[in-house]
């Protein structure tokens, strides 16, 4: 195994659960990243491959909401990834650059929105059994 395959695992293994959200952010959005070149250059193998890899993570976000505790956010982060995955679809199933671009953007939003979570989460102490935020339970 490489050094930064490693690195990587160890860093996932070592997280808490709010730098994991984060990291699956990281990692779909890098996919789907890969998937759009495969678009690009017209390689429908690595496009289907890649945008397999951000189907499963998107879907993984989407079945780890807790639609009890997570008040309105978590449906609405329900919406939202229901949306990506409609356009991860479409941009598999027509060679959709600009279906494409509107997932990753949409998935760039939101982890934007889980790093600034992951920064102020430094700044308090952690209450254990609480929910994270966003309506997420990991």
């Amino acid at each position: 195994m490489n050094s930064a395959m490693e690195y990587r695992r160890v860093e996932i293994n070592t997280s808490d659960k709010v730098r994991i959200v984060s990291l699956l952010y990281d990692g779909a959005i890098s996919f789907m990243r890969m998937a759009l070149q495969g678009i690009e250059d017209g390689d429908i193998v690595s496009k289907g491959l890649y945008i397999g890899k951000a189907t499963s993570i998107v879907g993984e976000l989407s079945s780890s909401l807790d639609m009890e505790t997570g008040g309105e956010i978590s449906p609405n982060l329900k919406r939202l990834y229901d949306f990506i995955l409609d356009r991860l679809f479409h941009a598999n199933m027509r060679n959709d650059r600009d279906a494409m671009d509107v997932a990753i953007k949409v998935l760039d939003v939101l982890r934007d929105a889980w790093k600034d979570i992951e920064k102020n989460q430094h700044c308090r102490p952690a209450v254990e059994g609480r929910p994270l935020g966003m309506g997420v339970r990991v």
